[in-house]
């Protein structure tokens, strides 16, 4: 006889992780039907001869949590890793876009040319691309997400909610190895930008695996 099971599932934040959940309980042999939704934070599981243990492993190892529980943590999940990696390339396109594009504009401009190295106006024109990369990788992650049927304004609380620390450690890092071709000169060098592409991607690579194995978050 057919049997109904509710599970109370954390760490999904769009229609995504509802998505990734619902496969991996629909890719057991004893379950008929799972709907499951990212907003009540439930699974709701038509099942017959399949044990609630054998669901929540399931969910677990697809990198939820269930009633507070989480699979141990490790570094060897290879596709954890290219997950991560896809996210990390996303938010890297669009952090690029705003940086190099402010610091191209810098050098074509020369707005920046004869400023007193760390002087107040200094940093403001340094901390400019890092903020317009900022703008640049929410609206791009909010269009992503958008597109998964997410409304604006989740998909713009979403965007911030799940990479605004990975954003961050990005735009510091490529801004750094930037300065140190420039040599402390706001501009964009242009032999920078590989080394700026691979510090800029490696530097939350790590953050943003821990981040989806840990809570499952990180849905495009």
């Amino acid at each position: 006889m057919s049997e109904t099971t509710t599970i109370s599932v954390g760490g999904m934040t769009c229609t995504g992780c509802s998505g990734n959940v619902s496969s991996a309980l629909s890719s057991l042999a004893g379950v008929s039907s799972a709907e499951v939704s990212h907003v009540s934070g439930l699974a709701v599981v038509e099942h017959q001869g399949e044990t609630r243990e054998s669901m929540v492993n399931a969910i677990i190892s697809a990198g939820y949590t269930v009633d507070g529980e989480t699979s141990p943590f490790d570094w060897s999940d290879s596709s954890v890793w290219r997950q991560s990696a896809s996210n990390t390339k996303w938010c890297l396109i669009g952090c690029s876009i705003g940086e190099f594009g402010t610091l191209a504009y810098y050098s074509y401009s020369g707005i920046t040319g004869g400023l007193e190295i760390y002087s107040n106006l200094w940093y403001f024109y340094a901390i400019l691309p890092l903020v317009n990369g900022l703008a640049t990788s929410v609206m791009l992650e909010t269009g992503i997400l958008m597109r998964g049927q997410m409304d604006f304004r989740n998909a713009l609380s979403t965007a911030f909610g799940m990479s605004f620390i990975s954003m961050l450690m990005m735009e510091i890092a490529m801004e750094i190895t930037d300065l140190l071709f420039t040599q402390g000169e706001l501009g964009l060098n242009f032999i920078a930008i590989p080394f700026m592409l691979i510090v800029g991607f490696l530097t939350p690579w790590p953050y943003n695996y821990w981040r989806l194995k840990k809570y499952g978050v990180a849905c495009h």
